[in-house]
């Protein structure tokens, strides 16, 4: 069951909706900052609405740095176990194919700003 939250990202925000691990490979690899939205199971967790009215107010702090996505449940399990970003909801951040970050959970302003700033200001890894 998807939650008009999670539809409104999709559908006013025009997030793409992630269904497979090779969708989020094409997602990541791009240049920039991206982050990906894991809902996990709206009908068991009570933040997962929330994250989802946050994410676009994050993306318009940070005037754009990131975009958005969100991972679709058949890339969930997969997504988690790759990114060992387990709880849900969760955003996970990425920079050129290279997971950066992840958020689990609903977190206050402050430190959204805080860890956003943090993880968008780490160094790329070698390669």
């Amino acid at each position: 069951m998807t939650h008009p939250l999670i539809t409104r990202l999709t559908t006013e925000f025009d997030y793409p909706v992630l269904e497979t691990m090779a969708d989020v490979a094409t997602f990541t690899e791009r240049p920039g900052f991206h982050a990906i939205f894991v809902p996990g199971d709206v009908t068991r967790n009570l933040e997962t609405p929330d994250v989802a009215v946050i994410l676009p107010e994050l993306r318009q702090a940070f005037q754009g740095r990131f975009d958005c996505a969100v991972a679709a449940d058949s890339v969930e399990s997969e997504l988690r176990e790759a990114t060992k970003v387990r709880k849900t909801p969760s955003v996970i951040f990425y920079r050129e194919d290279q997971m950066i970050g992840g958020l689990p959970k609903v977190r206050d302003w402050s430190e959204y700003i805080e860890r956003i700033t943090q993880i968008l200001a780490l160094p790329m890894a070698a390669e």
